[in-house]
């Protein structure tokens, strides 16, 4: 059973659909035992990352989800939910995330050249770093997917599965272990977002 995260934050709707359209089954839930019987986790989240850090804790899903993902649970986190990943995040003051994946997000500002708009967003390609991680079995390096972000994971190489460019190289998808997140949506992203989402419903959590 593959479970989406619902602790208030992300794009629900979007994200069932894409799964209904691949024909996978998921359950929506915020409720401990319902994560705590899920094969697989899905990760959402759109806005501040204080306050969906907050939203976690407050529901005992912070170490929920640490222990899910000890045990070997396959997890996936987008946009933000891929942000709470790391260790920290300096998006208005410094708010302590999962630390699943070594690293911090910092705004993308300071990784850019000045005068491109912020926050990114737009189609880019994806650049596969390393061997092929199996969420992106069924794509191609070279494919585009939709971002929308103002910040990004840094000091992350070595977990970093794909980047993208946007003036500079930024960090697109990282994975540690059992562990995996996508800074783009691949809910808005076409026949490619739906193919990562497959190759992550296919996933055993294994590299």
């Amino acid at each position: 059973m593959t479970v989406i995260v619902d602790y208030g934050v992300g794009n629900l709707f979007s994200l069932t659909s894409s799964f209904a359209f691949i024909g996978e089954e998921v359950t929506v839930s915020g409720e401990r035992e319902v994560i705590a019987s899920a094969e697989r986790l899905l990760l959402p989240g759109v806005g501040a990352f204080a306050d969906a850090a907050a939203k976690l804790r407050e529901k005992g899903l912070d170490t929920l989800l640490t222990e899910k993902a000890a045990s070997g649970t396959p997890l996936m986190g987008i946009c933000l939910g891929m942000q709470m990943l790391f260790e920290k995040s300096y998006e208005y003051g410094e708010h302590e995330g999962l630390s699943l994946i070594d690293g911090t997000v910092r705004p993308i500002e300071e990784q850019i050249p000045s005068g491109l708009k912020i926050p990114h967003i737009g189609w880019n390609a994806l650049h596969l770093k390393g061997k092929k991680h199996p969420i992106f079995r069924h794509i191609e390096d070279g494919d585009c997917v939709y971002f929308v972000h103002s910040y990004s994971g840094v000091d992350c190489a070595s977990d970093t599965i794909a980047t993208t460019e946007y003036g500079a190289p930024l960090t697109a998808a990282v994975a540690r272990g059992n562990v995996c997140g996508c800074q783009f949506h691949p809910e808005k992203s076409g026949k490619v977002g739906l193919a990562i989402l497959k190759g992550f419903c296919e996933w055993e959590g294994k590299i």
